[in-house]
C-alpha cells in the first residue's frame, strides 16, 4: 500500500498510542505542549537502543569509558560554558494569534490559525526576531533569590568536560580515548514539534574523544564514518540517510567541521546525529574559569598539551523515533493488508513471542516453561494465548517481534515448537533444546528485507 508521507507520519503517531509505544504526558489532564511518556513497547524500544549505543560506542572498545554526571550543575559551568550569554534562538511572534516560533524555523512551523500556512503568509504580522535562551531555570535550596538560580543542562557533554582530569587519573587512561553517557537534557524549545523529534525534554547520547591536535581530522573522518554505518548496520535503509558537512557559516566559533547524519523524515531531511570537532575550547574555558590546569602530559614524549575533543551526539527519543519510522511498512497479502515493523531483533521492543496452538493439552503450561527459559536466557518475551494463532501473528508483526515461537501437539510429542520468522513469515520446526542456539544463529545474521 502506497502512503504520503503525511499519512505515514499519522499512522506511526497512531500505531504509538495504539500499541503502547508513546502517550501523550498528563493527558488526563490535557496534556503539556510536545511533552510524552513512553508505554511498555516504548521504554523497551528506547532502552534497547540506548544498549545497542552503549555496546558500540563503549562495550566493545578498549579506549572509551562511561560517565554518569549530574543534571543540575555549578551555574559557573554553563556561564563558562557559553550557554548562559549564548545558548539562544531567534524567536518572533505573530501579532495576531500571538504565536511564537524560531524566526530561523519558520518553513517548519504552521500557524495556529490556518494550519496550511506558515507564520507570516496568513494574516498575521511578526515582530522583529529577538534571542530567547533556551535554558530552563530552577532554583536549589529553600530560598528562591538570585544566590540560588540553576539551570537544568541543555546537553550532557559539560558533565564530559568537567571529569575530563577525574577519568584521565582513576581509568588510567590517554589520549586518543573517549567519555560516553547517555542522560536527560532539557531545552525550552520555542516551537517543539514532529512527535518526538523536537521536545523540550529528552534523552541525549554523547560522547566526546580526546586526541592529540595532529590526530584531529583523522579521527573525525573516522567517527564520521563509524557513527553512519552504526545506523545502516541495526536497520535503517541507506538510502534513507546521508551525511550533510555544515558550511562554514553553519559551524560554531570554536569548530573546525561538522557533519550530520540525516534522515528523510516524512516532513522532510532532519539531522539525527551530529559529529563534530570541538577543538580545545571546552577544556581551556573550563580550565581558565575554575583554575584547574586541565591539560595532558604525555610521558613519553614529554608533551604537554590540551587535547581536541571530537563529539558524535545524538538523541535517543530521536533515533528511537527513526528506527519506527523507517521499520514501518504494509505489506499487501492474498487476503489482507499486513501491517509490520522490521525492527533488528537487537532493538525489537520483545524478542521473542511464545503461544500455546490451544489453551487446552497441556500447551499453555508447556508454553509458560518455554516463554520462562527464553526470559532467562536474556530475550525479551510475550506470552499470549488469545484469538486465532494468526492474529496473534499479526499482532506482533505490527509491534516488530522477529520471532513467534508456537507450542503445539509435536512439542508434547516430540519435544519440538514451530519458529515463524517476522520478515519472511516462514515456519520452520526446532527442537527445544536447540532453540536457544537457533535463535542466536538467526539475530546474528539478520539482515534487512528490503
Amino acid at each position: 500500500m502506497v502512503q504520503t508521507k503525511t499519512d505515514l507520519m499519522s499512522t506511526i503517531v497512531s500505531l504509538c498510542k495504539r500499541r503502547g509505544f508513546v502517550f501523550q504526558a498528563s493527558e488526563i489532564y490535557g496534556g503539556v505542549g510536545n511533552t510524552y511518556d513512553y508505554g511498555p513497547l516504548g521504554v523497551e524500544l528506547k532502552r534497547r537502543v540506548k544498549d545497542a549505543w552503549w555496546s558500540r560506542i563503549v562495550t566493545a572498545r578498549n579506549d572509551v569509558v562511561g560517565l554518569d554526571s549530574a543534571i543540575i550543575q555549578n551555574p559557573r559551568v554553563w556561564e563558562v560554558s557559553g550557554h548562559v550569554g549564548g545558548f539562544s534562538d531567534p524567536m518572533v511572534d505573530c501579532k495576531k494569534c500571538k504565536g511564537r516560533f524560531r524566526a530561523d524555523k519558520l518553513e517548519d512551523a504552521r500557524c495556529p490559525e490556518k494550519p496550511s500556512k506558515v507564520p507570516g503568509q496568513c494574516a498575521g504580522e511578526l515582530t522583529e526576531p529577538r534571542s530567547f535562551n533556551l535554558m530552563f531555570k530552577t532554583h536549589v535550596g529553600p530560598v528562591e533569590g538570585t544566590g540560588a538560580v540553576a539551570y537544568l543542562r541543555p546537553e550532557t557533554a559539560q558533565g564530559i568536560f568537567l571529569n575530563f582530569k577525574n577519568v584521565l587519573e582513576s581509568a588510567r587512561i590517554k589520549p586518543p580515548f573517549g567519555i560516553a553517557q547517555i542522560g536527560k537534557s532539557f531545552r525550552n524549545e520555542i516551537t517543539p514539534g514532529n512527535f518526538v523529534f523536537r521536545t523540550r525534554e529528552f534523552e541525549q547520547a554523547e560522547m566526546e574523544f580526546f586526541v592529540p591536535p595532529a590526530e584531529n581530522d583523522q579521527w573525525f573522518e573516522y567517527w564520521r564514518k563509524e557513527r553512519f554505518e552504526w545506523y545502516v548496520d541495526l536497520g535503517i535503509r541507506r538510502e534513507n540517510l546521508r551525511l550533510r558537512d555544515h558550511d562554514s557559516d553553519e559551524l560554531a566559533h570554536y569548530s573546525t567541521a561538522c557533519s550530520d547524519v540525516e534522515y528523510e523524515y516524512p516532513f522532510g531531511w532532519g539531522e539525527l546525529e551530529g559529529i563534530a570537532c570541538r577543538t580545545d575550547f571546552d577544556l581551556k574555558r573550563h580550565s581558565e574559569g575554575s583554575g584547574t590546569d586541565l591539560v595532558y602530559f604525555d610521558p613519553q614524549t614529554k608533551e604537554k598539551y590540551t587535547p581536541y575533543v571530537i563529539e558524535p551526539a545524538g538523541g535517543i527519543d530521536r533515533m528511537a523515533l527513526t528506527f519506527l519510522i523507517d521499520a514501518y511498512e504494509e505489506e499487501e497479502l492474498e487476503k489482507d493488508t499486513r501491517a509490520v515493523l522490521r525492527f533488528h531483533p537487537e532493538i525489537a521492543p520483545t524478542t521473542v513471542a511464545v503461544f500455546p496452538l490451544v489453551k487446552k493439552e497441556g500447551m499453555p503450561e508447556k508454553a509458560h516453561e518455554i516463554e520462562a527459559m527464553l526470559r532467562r536466557s536474556r530475550y525479551s518475551t510475550f506470552y499470549d494465548e488469545k484469538a486465532a494463532i494468526g492474529r496473534r501473528y499479526r499482532r506482533q508483526d505490527e509491534v516488530g517481534t522477529p520471532f513467534c515461537v508456537t507450542i503445539d501437539g509435536d512439542t508434547l510429542e516430540k519435544d519440538v515448537v514451530t519458529v515463524r520468522d517476522r520478515d519472511s513469515m516462514e515456519q520452520v520446526n526446532v527442537a527445544v533444546p536447540e532453540l536457544l542456539a537457533w535463535l542466536d544463529e538467526a539475530i546474528r545474521n539478520w539482515k534487512r528485507v528490503r
